[in-house]
């Protein structure tokens, strides 16, 4: 990952002032919401639902618990834990974007899944809730959207209980050369031209494909936990490194 110039930041591989990449980012998700469910699973090859199944395997969430679905987006996740903490739970899913969050509110609420779930509009990186409130914090597929990552980790791990856990479901750095390289012709060739041809709009499937790249890989990430106070931290690599789901604990 580059190094940036003070106040500047990525956006894709695109030198933004920080203080525009939140709008920038928000324009992109606007863009995508209403297609954001079925270009996922275009894209992915349904693939994306084996990644979340695993993330909710690897939650450890009970009945009655408190979930925070950060980055939530169409609440995939949302919709999983809310059936997991049952009445006496509470799942909030938020995301920056409010967009995103009417299109996830419609389709659970489609779904039947109401009473434990509560929506806000929320950025990582100064999360409007209380110090030790949730007993899991989930974010997939939205750190890397982020402008501070670091802001946004601590700030997770403040709003987290002692003893809760975070996942981020992220993409990241392919483990075999071979797979990398079609990766790479497939995210710079391939998506951008089926989010023109599905979604209409190639511009903002380009921009997905760079962020990918300017994302920590697996192990600066790790580091970057550590450093804001996570312990046990691991992660594992799913389909060869393409995404990988990293999980920490606040002792």
């Amino acid at each position: 990952m580059q190094e940036t110039p003070d106040n500047k930041t990525h956006f894709g591989f695109k030198t933004v002032e920080e203080d525009k990449k939140v709008e920038l980012v928000a324009d992109v998700f606007h863009s995508v919401a209403a297609k954001y469910d079925i270009m996922n699973d275009v894209l992915s090859m349904g693939i994306h639902r084996i990644w979340k199944r695993f993330t909710v395997d690897c939650s450890g969430v009970r009945q009655g618990q408190k979930v925070l679905d950060l980055a939530g987006g169409t609440g995939d996740l949302t919709a999983k834990f809310s059936r997991i903490v049952g009445a006496q739970g509470q799942v909030i899913l938020a995301d920056i974007n409010d967009s995103m969050l009417k299109v996830g509110r419609t389709k659970l609420r489609d779904m039947g899944i109401e009473g434990n779930v509560s929506y806000v509009q929320a950025n990582a990186e100064e999360l409007p809730f209380p110090d030790n409130h949730f007993d899991l914090i989930t974010i997939a597929f939205g750190l890397r959207n982020v402008t501070d990552k670091d802001k946004a980790l601590a700030s997770i791990y403040r709003v987290l209980k002692p003893g809760g856990r975070l996942l981020v479901l992220e993409f990241s750095k392919p483990v075999y050369s071979p797979v990398e390289k079609f990766y790479d012709f497939y995210s710079f060739n391939i998506l951008p031209k089926l989010g023109k041809l599905i979604a209409n709009d190639s511009e903002s499937y380009q921009y997905l494909a760079e962020s990918i790249r300017m994302h920590p890989d697996q192990d600066t990430l790790k580091e970057m936990m550590n450093n804001v106070g996570f312990e046990g931290t691991e992660y594992f690599n799913l389909s060869a490194g393409i995404v990988a789901l990293h999980r920490g604990y606040k002792y």
